[in-house]
């Protein structure tokens, strides 16, 4: 089923079964007009179960209050045919871009990238072995003591 909206209740249920409801914007006493409304009921209501992209951006659009009118089920469909349209087209273009990454290495215009090798974790202070050197060495927040080497007998 695709999402329905009905104007005489006010809410709206999704083919997921998540119900968006909506109360009209009502004047008060001071002149004030109060914002409308709008809310998500989940069909699993925990939040690890949420993922990005569950709420259509459209209907994320009306629940936040960035456009007046709830979206309608063909400007819902219209747009999903669009990204998968524009999806399509980022795929060709990649494919294109590799054939002719490999066709511009093959003739030698292009070099290889270099593989480079990690020598231990980007967040480590040093990598292999310590260095000792007859100086002492300060870098940050470390401290290495200058090394001993006794003197050479006479």
């Amino acid at each position: 089923m695709v999402e329905g909206f009905s104007h005489a209740s006010n809410s709206k249920v999704a083919r997921r079964g998540r119900q968006r409801e909506s109360a009209l914007e009502k004047a008060r006493g001071g002149g004030r007009i109060v914002r409308a409304k709008r809310m998500v009921v989940a069909v699993n209501p925990t939040e690890f179960e949420y993922l990005e992209g569950n709420i259509p951006s459209e209907w994320d659009a009306w629940i936040r209050g960035r456009r007046k009118q709830p979206p309608s089920i063909e400007e819902l469909v219209k747009n999903q045919h669009y990204r998968e349209h524009i999806k399509g087209k980022a795929r060709e273009v990649g494919e294109r871009e590799l054939a002719l990454q490999a066709k511009e290495y093959e003739e030698g215009l292009v070099a290889r990238p270099a593989q480079t090798i990690a020598k231990g974790h980007a967040a480590a202070t040093s990598f292999g072995q310590p260095e000792t050197s007859e100086e002492p060495v300060s870098t940050a927040n470390t401290f290495q003591p200058g090394s001993w080497i006794p003197a050479a007998k006479k």
